[in-house]
């Protein structure tokens, strides 16, 4: 996981048409940066020296931009949420825009859990911060916290979207379903990241869904493509 880049860089010119300033492009190659040293190391096995140094630039270039770690680490996580909810959550990310079909909402996350198996860095730097995070000092905490709420009550909505859709509303509860989709991604992911080739994520969450009747029937030119979601990364 060590050798090579482990995502692919973030381009501000991607959610638009701006074209990014000098300042926009250094901190977007210090975040790309941070992201690779929290994925590879933890949040706190690595410096801002560290994270400076691999960006090319000075410790006071990097504070230029950044006043902390800590705030540097949220920017991190805050980043890869952004992109992920302008496509599966678009009332939260642009309050008052279109909210796409619950059919299309599930085939993003799913186009999202396939996305996963190709940005390892990105997998294992969620799985140990939110585990580090779960210590109520730690400077994730609050925003772990936050984000786990948010995905309960977004998937909720989506569950309970998709049992009217199939005409079974009722029968299990969405909050329920919601939390054990959300414990089936994150426990897969923690295993996959150990044995790869053991764990095929995206088809494990495809068959818990349809074990639930959630799953929708894929069209026909949809059923190539299902794991190439638009989902940035």
């Amino acid at each position: 996981m060590s050798e090579g880049p482990v995502h692919a860089p973030y381009r501000p010119a991607e959610a638009g048409t701006h074209r990014p300033s000098k300042g926009e492009r250094t901190r977007a190659r210090i975040l790309d940066s941070a992201t690779e040293l929290f994925s590879r190391s933890g949040f706190h096995a690595v410096s801002l020296r560290d994270i400076a140094a691999h960006a090319g630039l000075t410790h006071a270039g990097l504070l230029h931009h950044f006043p902390g770690k800590e705030s540097l680490l949220i920017e991190v996580l805050e980043r890869r949420d952004r992109i992920d909810a302008r496509e599966l959550f678009p009332g939260i990310a642009r309050p008052g825009a279109p909210v796409p079909p619950p059919a299309e909402r599930l085939r993003l996350l799913i186009g999202v859990v396939a996305r996963n198996t190709r940005t390892p860095g990105l997998v294992a730097l969620y799985a140990k911060l939110s585990a580090e995070a779960t210590d109520p000092a730690h400077p994730a905490h609050r925003y772990f916290t936050r984000r786990y709420r948010l995905l309960r009550a977004e998937l909720s909505d989506l569950v309970r979207a998709l049992q009217g859709e199939a005409g079974h509303p009722g029968d299990l509860d969405p909050v329920v379903v919601a939390g054990q989709l959300l414990a089936l991604m994150d426990g897969l992911q923690t295993q996959w990241l150990l044995e790869p080739g053991a764990v095929p994520m995206e088809a494990l969450v495809r068959d818990f869904l349809d074990r639930l009747g959630l799953l929708p029937a894929d069209r026909p030119e949809e059923a190539d493509g299902a794991g190439e979601a638009g989902v940035s990364g």
